[in-house]
């Protein structure tokens, strides 16, 4: 098994390490997907089934698209 480590910007920013982009077949504005699974996370690169579903989602959240939630929220 191999290891690649990464470390987190002030803005929770981190680059995907070299070993990891080759083995997904990575490139720059390719989407990505985090599986959460208790304490296990998977990462995998986005299929367009990914993309679609989050899309339709947009819609469905607006409820918290105000300025009142962009000042409360904004230094997550």
């Amino acid at each position: 098994m191999q290891t690649a480590i990464s470390k987190l910007t002030k803005k929770y920013q981190a680059t995907v390490p070299e070993p990891v982009r080759k083995k997904l077949n990575l490139n720059a504005g390719d989407a990505i997907v985090f599986e959460i699974d208790n304490d296990a996370i998977k990462l995998r690169k986005a299929r367009p089934i990914d993309i679609e579903f989050s899309r339709a989602l947009i819609p469905t959240l607006s409820e918290w698209d105000s300025q009142n939630d962009e000042e409360a929220y904004n230094d997550l």
